[in-house]
Order: structure tokens, then sequence, then C-alpha cells
């Protein structure tokens, strides 16, 4: 979809909404956030390595991962790739409600996990959109913004 925008000096310019074409046309309101690797966090460089997603609508929050090694090893070549995949599981497994985080409800457990942290895997800032389908918007997420 293209909406057509007129700023106060009269110039016309195009914005692009993206969606999924997932479930009902209006679908459910979702939130997201790409998760960061920041090997040096004094350096402030990053590579994008997943996307954590909730849906309050459909009790759903879930993460997909994607480490790719090359691009962390060129920013930093000594880091701790099984450490940060351990990391990222470790993000997989709070919003699968594994362990004690099963004792939390997934809109908790996506706010613990989207706050500001200074180390290694870092949330980036919130965003939200609409879809019917939570898992598969994440997968589409994924694919759009990390792979």
């Amino acid at each position: 979809m293209t909406e057509h925008l007129t700023h106060m000096a009269g110039q016309l310019t195009e914005r692009h909404i993206t969606r999924s074409g997932q479930g009902s046309p209006a679908g459910d309101v979702y939130e997201y956030a790409l998760l960061r690797i920041v090997p040096r966090v004094e350096r402030g460089e990053c590579v994008n390595a997943g996307v954590l997603l909730y849906c309050r609508a459909k009790g759903y929050v879930g993460a997909r991962t994607h480490l790719d090694e090359a691009r962390l090893l060129a920013l930093d070549p000594r880091a701790d790739v099984e450490g940060v995949r351990a990391a990222l599981g470790a993000v997989e497994r709070v919003c699968e409600a594994a362990g004690q985080s099963a004792q939390d409800d997934p809109g908790r457990r996506f706010r613990w996990l989207v706050a500001p942290r200074s180390t290694i895997v870092q949330p980036g800032p919130v965003h939200t959109g609409l879809t019917g389908d939570p898992a598969a918007e994440a997968e589409r997420l994924l694919d759009l913004l990390v792979r």
C-alpha cells in the first residue's frame, strides 16, 4: 500500500507501508524488536541476529534467530561465537516459557526481553504492525531484516 503525504512546503512524497498479507484484512496488532549482536559494546557496531515478536491478542511471544558468523567475526575476529549462540538460544527458551519463565505471561516475557541492556545481545527499538499469524510474521521479519 502506498500513502501520499503532502509536507507543509507543498512537496508530495510517498510512504510505503508493508503488511504481511496474512490472516484477516486488519489482523491483530503485534510488537517486534530486532535482536542485535554488539561484540564490542564500546564501538557500538552491531549485526542483526534475530526477531522478537509479541501479539497480545493471540497470547504469542516468539523469537526467531539466525547468526551470520562471518558478519560477526568481521566486526570482531575474537568474538565468542558459541557464547552468542547460547545467548540467542536462551532468548528463544524464554519465549517458549521454559524453566522459570513459564510462570510469566507472554507480555511480561516480551517486556523483559526488550528492556535496554548493555550486553553483547541487545534488543533494538520496539515497532508495531498487523498480522493474522504471529509465527509466520516472525519468520517473514527474520527473512526481511536479518538474513
